[in-house]
């Protein structure tokens, strides 16, 4: 039995996992694992696919650089033309550095401290996302003292439910992010009020792995509702940001095309307006696997292990969020299947890659492929248990490079001093 593989970048072929025409165990055996392999095929394809979805409407596809910080990964979507979505003075720093042009940065998020604004504006950012009464009257301040003026767009909680996790879910009732719809229009009146800011937009973010069209054009349709409002009583909008949150196939989900879902917003937007997108798993997520070694094979009672080298240090989305990923073998050995867990070595019972997965049993050394973790993968790992963080491989063509070393042990102690 050869096991099916969900991610598009991946083939079998005699007998061999290959993405991108490049065997997956030589990749292994030659850099070792935990491993992370990306394709810059999949990722030019992801970004340009969004980017056409939007015809001829003006428009900014900002990569949620959260997502995957990864220089290399950043340089790549510049280069085609993406702008960022930035939610710390990191990722300015990461995005500015990998090219990407400061008016096609859009910086969101609920925290932004005094230092972070002051580097954003001295960058001359597109804009902020505005999400707060107490951080528009500091970045007003702010603005003040640097003798300018800030354009901020209104991040819109419209009280959407996504059906997706939990965790990653930003736009119902009762989460941090936003201003709820039915308070926005007091909110941007007290906005104007401030000399140092600009009203230019507004934003909205309902969640992530958003698998359904409706729950955006809900959304959206808030958006619109609150713009001819603000339009009536003199506030002008230029910029309307329908977030991201686009989801991909993990198992058996079937979520829409960015084509499919902008055929269903761009006739609600008015074509005056300038539309930001800012997609991250969409379009990084399936272009990236984590290679992984097999340690161990363990019997508990009638549950039976596969113990790898790869942890919730290195994927942690399992644990957080208890996320399905497809796990295959790199080389299929030809062994009768059998149902196992796949855990990593970390001391956390929650330590899991995939539980109760079905595949020929595989030994020792053998290589297996987690799929789909080039979103929220290498970006959330850490050094959890002094574990050295993975390396991480940009396949382009026929060539493969290392576009970020493994960790030394040096490494793990080189801020601490004694």
């Amino acid at each position: 039995m050869i096991p099916q593989a969900v991610s598009p970048i991946l083939r079998y072929r005699a007998g061999s996992l290959l993405l991108d025409g490049h065997c997956l165990d030589h990749l292994a055996r030659t850099h070792g694992t935990p491993l992370y392999v990306y394709s810059r095929a999949r990722l030019h394809e992801n970004f340009e696919a969004y980017d056409r979805a939007f015809g001829a409407r003006p428009h900014l596809v900002c990569y949620a650089v959260k997502a995957n910080s990864s220089y290399q990964i950043i340089r790549e979507l510049a280069g085609l033309g993406a702008g960022a979505d930035i939610t710390s003075i990191g990722e300015l720093f990461r995005a500015t550095r990998a090219g990407v042009r400061p008016d096609r940065i859009v910086y969101a998020g609920v925290g932004k401290r005094e230092d972070e604004i002051r580097a954003a504006i001295r960058t001359g950012i597109l804009m902020f996302n505005v999400e707060s009464a107490e951080e528009a009257a500091l970045i007003n301040a702010v603005s003040r003292q640097m003798r300018t003026r800030s354009r901020v767009a209104v991040r819109v909680n419209p009280h959407v439910v996504t059906g997706t996790h939990a965790h990653i879910s930003t736009g119902e009732e009762g989460t941090k992010f936003g201003v709820p719809a039915p308070d926005v229009p007091a909110f941007v009146e007290h906005l104007r009020g401030m000399n140092s800011l600009e009203v230019c937009g507004l934003h909205t973010h309902i969640g992530s792995q958003i698998t359904s069209v409706q729950p955006f054009a809900a959304a959206v349709r808030t958006l619109i509702r609150i713009h001819r409002g603000l339009r009536g009583s003199g506030t002008r909008i230029t910029h309307l940001n329908i977030g991201g949150g686009l989801g991909i196939r993990y198992h058996t989900e079937t979520p829409p095309t960015p084509r499919e879902l902008l055929d269903t917003l761009l006739p609600l937007i008015p074509e005056e307006l300038t539309i930001i997108a800012e997609p991250g798993r969409r379009i990084v997520g399936d272009a990236g696997v984590l290679l992984t070694r097999v340690l161990y094979r363990k019997r508990v009672g009638r549950a039976r292990f596969i113990i790898v080298d790869a942890s919730m240090t290195d994927l942690i989305r399992p644990a957080f969020y208890d996320a399905y990923h497809n796990i295959v073998p790199v080389r299929p050995n030809g062994a009768p299947a059998a149902t196992f867990s796949v855990v990593g070595p970390v001391c956390e019972t929650s330590d899991f890659l995939g539980k109760n997965r079905t595949m020929p049993e595989p030994e020792p050394g053998d290589t297996l492929a987690v799929e789909c973790t080039g979103a929220y993968g290498f970006a959330m790992s850490s050094n959890y248990n002094s574990r050295c963080r993975a390396a991480e491989i940009l396949v382009c063509g026929r060539t493969a490079t290392v576009i970020r070393d493994r960790d030394t042990l040096a490494d793990l102690v080189r801020n601490e001093r004694r």
